[in-house]
C-alpha cells in the first residue's frame, strides 16, 4: 500500500503541475526493433550497431518501442552487393550493401511497408567494413522517414478497422476473469487512432473497475478470516498488511475502513499506537483518491467552459486541450491515474505474457 500511495501522490502532483504529461508509451504507436537471421551472418559488433540504428530511427519518429505493445516491429535485412579486396598495405575489404528496412505486424505476420538504401563500408576486416557501412546510415534519411510514415498510416487504418473486434475480444477476456490480458489488449491501441482509443479507454476503465472490485472482495474475505482467527496485536498487524493492498478506487474500500475501526476497538491500549499508524496510511490513500477526483472534476469544468467558446476561440481551445493532456479532455486524470496503477502492479504480467516471436516474420 505504501508503494501505491507514493504512486498516487506522484501521479496527482504530475497531473496538477504538468498536465501535458501522457501515459508513457501506451499513448502512441510503438515500433520494437529486431534483426532477423541474415543470408550472410552479420558480425556481432556490427549487428549491435544496426540494432542501435533501428532504435534511433524509431525514436526519432516518435515510435520508440515498449514492452506493452510488441506487436509492431521495425526490421532490417542486409544484402551484400559487391565485395572487393583492396591491395595494401594494409589490405582492405570494400563492401557495397543494400539494406532493406520494413515495418511488420508480428501477430498477423504481415508487412506494412519497406524501403531500401545503399551504403558502402571499408575496413581491414569484415567486421570493420560492416561497422563502417552501418555508421553511414542516416537515421533521418527521407526514404526511411517515408517508410515510417507509410507504416504508421497503415497501422492506424488497421486499428480503426478492427476497433470493435478489439473491444469485443477484451470484454470476452474480462468475462473469463482475465482482466490483465483484457486491459493489455486495450492499452495497445495508440492515441493517434482517436475514436478507437477513446472507446478502448472507456472500456479499459470499466474492466479495471471490475478487476479491483473482485480483488477487493477476495482481500476483504482474507482479512476478516485472519482477524477472526487471531484477534490481538499480531492478528491486527496481519490484517493491516492485507488491507493495505486494496485499491482506494475499489467499491468495497469503505468495508476495509469499517474493519479497521472494528480491529482498533478491540485492541489493548498499548497496541493501538501501532494500529493508528496503519489507519493513517489507509486514510492517506483515500484522501489522495479524493484529491484526484476533485482535480478531475475541476479539469472537466474548465474543459466544458472552453468548449462553449470553441467556435470563437479555436486557438485557445486547442491550447487548453494540450494542457489538459490531449484528446480534447476525453482522457481525464482519473483514467490516467488508474492506468498508472495498473501498469505498476502488472509489470510482471506484461513482461512474461506479452512476448512475440519476431523470427516467424519472413
Amino acid at each position: 500500500m505504501k508503494k501505491t500511495i507514493v504512486i498516487l501522490f506522484l501521479t496527482v502532483v504530475a497531473i496538477n503541475s504538468n498536465a501535458q504529461t501522457k501515459l508513457s508509451d501506451v499513448n502512441r504507436i510503438v515500433l520494437n526493433t529486431y534483426i532477423p537471421v541474415q543470408s550472410e551472418p552479420i558480425p556481432d559488433q556490427a549487428k549491435s550497431l544496426l540494432e542501435n540504428k533501428l532504435s534511433q530511427i524509431a525514436s526519432n519518429n516518435g515510435m520508440g518501442g515498449s514492452a506493452i505493445n510488441p506487436r509492431f516491429v521495425l526490421m532490417a535485412s542486409i544484402n551484400v552487393g559487391t565485395k572487393d579486396i583492396i591491395a595494401g598495405p594494409p589490405q582492405m575489404l570494400a563492401y557495397n550493401f543494400e539494406i532493406t528496412f520494413f515495418i511488420a505486424d508480428a501477430i498477423d505476420l504481415k508487412k506494412f511497408a519497406n524501403s531500401s538504401i545503399e551504403v558502402k563500408g571499408v575496413g581491414t576486416n569484415e567486421n570493420k567494413a560492416y561497422i563502417d557501412a552501418i555508421k553511414n546510415i542516416n537515421v533521418k534519411n527521407k526514404e526511411i522517414a517515408s517508410l515510417i510514415e507509410t507504416g504508421k498510416n497503415k497501422i492506424i487504418d488497421l486499428y480503426n478497422s478492427q476497433c470493435d473486434f478489439i473491444i469485443r475480444d477484451a470484454m470476452s477476456l474480462s468475462k473469463k476473469g482475465e482482466y490483465d490480458a483484457a486491459i493489455l489488449k486495450l492499452a495497445a491501441v495508440p492515441d493517434v487512432c482517436e475514436n478507437c482509443y477513446i472507446k478502448c479507454m472507456d472500456t479499459m476503465q470499466f474492466i479495471y473497475q471490475k478487476k479491483i472490485d473482485k480483488e477487493c472482495l477476495l482481500i476483504m474475505r482474507d482479512a476478516k478470516t485472519t482477524w477472526m482467527a487471531n484477534q490481538n496485536g499480531t492478528g491486527a498487524e496481519k490484517v493491516a498488511q492485507i488491507i493495505n493492498s486494496i485499491s482506494p478506487f475499489s467499491t468495497c474500500e469503505p468495508d476495509a475502513g469499517n474493519l479497521m475501526k472494528e480491529v482498533q476497538g478491540k485492541l489493548a491500549a498499548d497496541e493501538k499506537a501501532k494500529w493508528e499508524f496503519q489507519i493513517q496510511k489507509h486514510k492517506d490513500a483515500v484522501k489522495l483518491k479524493e484529491d484526484a477526483l476533485r482535480i478531475d472534476e475541476d479539469a472537466n469544468k474548465r474543459q466544458a467552459s472552453l468548449q462553449k467558446d470553441a467556435q470563437k476561440q479555436q486557438y485557445a481551445l486547442q491550447k487548453a486541450d494540450q494542457e489538459a493532456g490531449g484528446l480534447r479532455g476525453f482522457v481525464n486524470s482519473i483514467s490516467k491515474l488508474k492506468m498508472t496503477l495498473w501498469r505498476d502492479n502488472s509489470n510482471d504480467y506484461i513482461n512474461t505474457n506479452n512476448k512475440i516471436d519476431y523470427s516467424k516474420i519472413k
